[in-house]
């Protein structure tokens, strides 16, 4: 069943919205609303954040989310007091790690987007397949246009050991509720295709990497029923910049990706674009229009606000 989506606005000093301003870096979305200083997702809610200092909070999780920044405000912004050492954002140590080394990174696709699966995706890159990779510009994975990407991963899964595991939009919208966030779906889907690709194969490693999306801490507790975990991972922040595992994960779940929302946009006879942005609604709202509402449940992702704005929209 679809969670509510509720909407929480307060205001904020400007010490809050600084504090904010660097809190959800990483997590903000390329365009912003008329006015808005920023709009970033936090699992399950959209968080705007405006220049007259009022912040909106959208989503099943509106409640929390904002009654945290209460919180915080109260405490005079001290974000260490109110999260403790371990669970402080954003985090500050910089990790790096060698560049020439063997590396097994894992990254994913699709959970900003309101169409489409969440796809992860980890790969194996020796040194010696390091030249390979940075002549075909692996490095730069996050500024790849689509067409370079159709153009070049068929080119990296020949030579690039890899799992990928796909959660289609109808399995996402059954887990996700209370006990299932999107953090703890992401931390399930990483730690299997790491687990299933170490495990199948006999590589000698110095690193396993995933691309940081929460504290350590938490991305084990999402793990504790668990019985194959894989433990001895590095998380680093915007790691397709740092390893080149995780840049090929990237690149080989936006492939698959882009041709999961190609199936969709071939079965339903439309366009299926990328994003959750206006248009990604008024496509949804032709969706509705040609085969009923109960088409949402197996091209989109229920839980994100847009799903709200659709139905009101269509009525």
């Amino acid at each position: 069943m679809k969670q509510k989506t509720i909407t929480k606005v307060i205001r904020v000093s400007d010490k809050i919205k600084n504090k904010m301003i660097e809190f959800y870096e990483g997590k903000k979305r390329l365009k912003t609303p008329p006015y808005a200083i920023f709009q970033a997702d936090e699992n399950d809610t959209v968080i705007t954040l405006y220049e007259s200092g009022k912040a909106m909070f959208q989503g099943p999780s509106a409640d929390i989310e904002a009654s945290m920044w209460e919180m915080i405000s109260k405490n005079d912004g001290n974000l260490e007091d109110f999260f403790g050492e371990e669970e402080k954002k954003p985090i500050k140590e910089e990790i790096t790690i060698p560049i020439d080394i063997n590396s097994i990174g894992s990254d994913e696709v699709g959970t900003g987007d309101y169409f489409g699966p969440i796809v992860v995706t980890s790969s194996y890159v020796s040194k010696e397949n390091i030249p390979f990779l940075t002549e075909l510009g692996v490095r730069d994975s996050k500024k790849l246009s689509d067409e370079k990407i159709l153009e070049i991963v068929p080119k990296i899964i020949k030579k690039i050991p890899y799992k990928t595991l796909i959660l289609n939009n109808k399995d996402y919208n059954f887990y996700y509720g209370k006990d299932m966030n999107m953090n703890k779906i992401k931390a399930i889907l990483h730690n299997k295709v790491l687990y299933n690709l170490i495990n199948e194969n006999k590589f000698e490693y110095d690193y396993i990497v995933v691309d940081q999306f929460e504290s350590p801490k938490s991305y084990f507790n999402h793990l504790n029923d668990t019985s194959k975990l894989v433990k001895d991972i590095t998380f680093i922040t915007k790691a397709e910049d740092k390893c080149l595992s995780v840049a090929c994960s990237s690149l080989i779940s936006r492939y698959i990706f882009i041709k999961e929302i190609d199936k969709l946009s071939d079965k339903y006879g439309l366009f299926i674009p990328k994003g959750a942005s206006s248009y990604v609604d008024d496509i949804a709202i032709k969706l509705i229009n040609k085969y009923g509402n109960n088409v949402l449940e197996n091209v989109a992702k229920l839980n994100f606000s847009n799903t709200d704005r659709i139905l009101k929209l269509k009525d």
